[in-house]
């Protein structure tokens, strides 16, 4: 159902009058602070991301709203030590997107949304109060696997890329040939740093054949979630336990989970 402008506006009001009733009235939220809420923030993070895996439209409209309340709670509490409301919050983030979109609210030309990505690198370094250099921005509480496809994409917003992304694949098979060198030495400190190399090169493969790797791995650990539950399955309902089972028997199985399309 499509809302108005004002329904827009006038839920939001609401959803902030009740945000301050609870604050005032309910003993949780009311010692709630900002060291309190951060775990709960990555949770509801997670879950977000979960739903939107799944493309459940209902579950996404859901932890939308618990993420959301917890951007309001921050803004709340900052509220109250006198720092900064959810006004300032807004005003703030429009001011953003007015600097970064130039091509939008000013003259500058950008074609495509390679050239608004890079212009939006270059901006932030300008920008009062924004990015010294151009890795400071990735957060260093980041996943590592995240991290590494924003690190990537950030320098080459400056040009620190491949001309051809076909060259990636030399780089690919540099770092392989390196980690089995290691692997042959046995040296488990250096085999673990060449494996790093090896991921980066591989995650830097996927950003320049456009392939998001947290999207494709977790596309991947859902897949295999699928199978293997299909062969769990299986063996009860065969009545055989998974531990008595060769390799090649539970590969049949596995099989036709793939043949089934799982």
């Amino acid at each position: 159902m499509a809302h108005t402008r004002e329904e827009k506006m006038a839920a939001f009001g609401r959803f902030l009058d009740i945000l301050d009733e609870l604050r005032e009235k309910c003993p949780w939220d009311r010692v709630q602070t900002n060291e309190s809420l951060r775990t709960n923030t990555i949770e509801e993070t997670y879950e977000l991301c979960d739903a939107i895996t799944k493309n459940d439209v209902t579950a996404i409209k859901k932890e939308l709203g618990d993420v959301l309340l917890h951007i309001a709670f921050y803004a709340k509490i900052a509220d109250e030590k006198g720092q900064f409301d959810m006004a300032d919050v807004c005003n703030s983030l429009c001011e953003k997107l007015i600097f970064r979109h130039p091509h939008v609210f000013g003259s500058t030309q950008a074609e495509d949304a390679k050239a608004v990505s890079e212009n939006w690198e270059q901006l932030k370094l300008k920008e009062k109060g924004g990015n010294k250099t151009v890795l400071e921005g990735v957060p260093a509480t980041l996943p590592a696997l995240v991290k590494a496809h924003r690190i990537q994409d950030k320098v080459r917003n400056v040009g620190f890329d491949w001309e051809k992304r076909e060259q990636v694949w030399d780089k690919v098979k540099e770092e392989y040939s390196e980690l089995m060198t290691e692997i042959d030495h046995m040296d488990q400190d250096k085999i673990e740093n060449e494996f790093g190399d090896l991921f980066f090169s591989l995650v830097n493969a996927g950003r320049l054949y456009k392939i998001n790797p947290e999207n494709a791995l977790e596309r991947t650990n859902q897949k295999f979630i699928r199978r293997f539950n299909y062969l769990e399955q299986a063996t009860i309902q065969k009545g055989i336990d998974l531990k008595s089972m060769t390799l090649a028997e539970m590969d049949a199985i596995w099989d036709e989970a793939k043949k089934k399309g799982l």
